[in-house]
């Protein structure tokens, strides 16, 4: 669409009184350049628009296989007592190490059935063990997963749920293969809460 504007000032270029002077096969050869040239900048400039236009790729959002991850059947809801038994197991292992905690256990939909705060446990830390624990519960699967997502550079989680927990120390609770609740724990490191919770939720199968 640019050739006959181009070619018009080649015309002009050559006709020039100026140039009269030099020899004809020099004229032809330097607005045999300046063509070739102007001619390679639109081809590049049309091709870097049509790249441009191309829609970017989807990056990868977990990828697609053949079962559902996570898939856990929901079960009755663990009782009051079966709690108190869960709980009492990660105490009993976070005195043994001198951790003080933060211990909640909850039901399937994420609601607080049982809970302890060890003498001297971070008081911030009472609502992250409870936030643990039902995230855990509610998504099926340790809140460790949630902190792999992070720290790999995907922090599209935080859109998913405000009061989604990222952090190590939440376990769901699964008994005779179905999910009957969750426990979440918080005082420490994520490293030393994930290691008294599944304490807790190692005592039902």
């Amino acid at each position: 669409m640019r050739l006959k504007p181009m070619l018009a000032v080649s015309n002009i270029f050559l006709t020039s009184p100026a140039l009269r002077c030099v020899p004809a096969i020099i004229l032809n050869s330097i607005v045999g350049r300046s063509f070739i040239a102007s001619a390679f900048t639109l081809a590049l400039l049309v091709g870097s628009q049509a790249i441009a236009q191309q829609p970017p790729a989807n990056p990868p959002s977990g990828g697609t296989p053949d079962a559902m991850p996570f898939d856990i059947p929901y079960g009755t809801a663990i009782t009051a007592e079966k709690a108190k038994q869960i709980l009492a197991a990660a105490e009993a292992e976070a005195k043994k190490r001198n951790w003080k905690m933060n211990i909640a256990v909850v039901d399937t939909n994420g609601d607080l059935i049982h809970f302890l705060r060890m003498d001297g446990a971070q008081i911030a830390s009472v609502t992250i063990s409870q936030g643990k624990a039902r995230t855990a519960a509610r998504y099926r699967r340790p809140t460790q997963v949630f902190y792999n997502a992070y720290e790999s550079g995907h922090p599209y989680v935080s859109t998913l749920d405000p009061t989604l927990i990222a952090s190590p120390g939440g376990f769901p609770l699964v008994e005779g293969g179905k999910l009957v609740g969750a426990i979440g724990c918080s005082g420490g490191t994520g490293d030393q809460d994930a290691l008294i919770c599944k304490v807790g939720a190692d005592i039902i199968k």
